[in-house]
């Protein structure tokens, strides 16, 4: 285009030899150059303007909503609404129905779950620490003294805790290392890191992350607290035996299937995998009862029998198995409280029949 403009401009410039003409000459020369110049830049000032557009179009593709990425991030925010909320159980029965004809007949055969949540988060948290790798009545009666000392459920929060000295938390059965937990996660709450009101809002990704930073908190206790506190819809407790065991009966497999493995296995179930889990729970149930129901209470009790290492194996996966129960409300826990001299087996027995009916509300 500069080309162009320039011979345009030298067609009508005077071909004089005079003076005048030649300085005509050299102002027309000047002008043409002056011309050449502003013309060379033209096709430059397009793709300046054009750049401008592409960065433009580029800043408005990177606003929230916008560009697909940053609107992943939005979506993966959304809080999904709790199993709790009304319709969601009937929602995702119909959905675990439709994708998963094997798990339809499951569902058929047992009655739909219910779930409640009685305690504040900070509480639950705190009560699952107590809980830990205890049996059942042990960990009731020290929750019990825990609840005395802070003044009842009402005082079981952060500045509460914080103020327990781990010799006082020492005379009412706690550990040493759960009392560092109790204070790591009462710290963080007083921080600011943490909250109620945060963690309900959290996603399940940011949830999971958080906890686990929580002294004695790992990842199975995250996700029973997740799925029997919060009421995520969405939950896979890959690390629980127990559900782990209800996928090998439910798809017929010859080996409980590894954690790894769960993901791909139970990926027909999202949005619902919680309560494809609690089906698992009830499967496993199913299975075990007629057993369970031939064993004679006192046959064997485990604190002062010793076992065979296959027994003893089987007995700590079926403890394993109900672990999960540990995270529900106390007013469900003393329904089933063990009395002294109840048998392994009745225990178990009696604290399946407690989940069961924990879940029926």
């Amino acid at each position: 285009m500069g080309e162009e403009t320039l011979s345009h401009t030298l067609h009508f410039a005077p071909s004089s030899s005079s003076p005048a003409g030649t300085a005509a000459s050299s102002t027309d020369t000047s002008a043409a150059a002056a011309a050449t110049t502003t013309a060379s830049k033209i096709p430059f000032r397009p793709r300046k303007i054009r750049k401008l557009s592409s960065s433009a179009a580029s800043a408005a593709d990177d606003a929230p909503g916008k560009n697909p990425t940053s609107g992943n991030r939005l979506a993966v925010r959304v809080i999904p609404r709790p199993l709790s909320a009304d319709g969601e159980i009937a929602s995702a029965l119909r959905h675990l129905r439709a994708t998963d004809p094997i798990l339809a007949r499951v569902i058929d055969a047992h009655d739909s779950p219910t779930f409640q949540c009685l305690l504040t988060p900070f509480h639950s948290l705190a009560r699952s620490i107590l809980y830990q790798q205890l049996a059942i009545k042990a960990a009731a009666s020290i929750y019990a003294r825990f609840l005395a000392l802070c003044g009842g459920e009402a005082g079981v929060v952060p500045d509460v805790v914080l103020s327990l000295t781990p010799h006082q938390l020492r005379q009412i059965g706690v550990s040493e290392r759960k009392a560092s937990y109790l204070h790591d996660l009462a710290r963080k709450y007083h921080g600011g890191i943490l909250s109620d009101a945060t963690i309900v809002a959290m996603d399940d990704k940011s949830l999971f992350s958080m906890l686990t930073m929580v002294k004695g908190i790992g990842a199975w206790s995250v996700h029973m607290f997740m799925m029997f506190c919060l009421h995520r819809p969405d939950v896979l407790p890959v690390g629980d035996l127990g559900v782990r065991k209800g996928v090998q009966m439910l798809y017929g497999l010859d080996d409980v299937p590894r954690p790894s493995q769960m993901e791909q296995l139970c990926e027909r179930w999202k949005p619902y995998r919680s309560v494809g889990s609690w089906y698992m729970w009830r499967l496993v149930e199913a299975k075990s009862n007629p057993n369970l129901a031939s064993s004679s209470v006192g046959a064997l009790n485990i604190g002062s029998v010793g076992v065979g290492d296959a027994q003893q194996q089987q007995q700590q996966q079926q403890q394993q198995m109900i672990d999960s129960f540990q995270m529900l409300p106390q007013s469900w826990v003393k329904s089933i409280s063990p009395t002294d001299g109840l048998s392994w087996n009745g225990m178990l027995g009696s604290l399946l029949d407690a989940v069961q009916f924990s879940m029926k509300g």
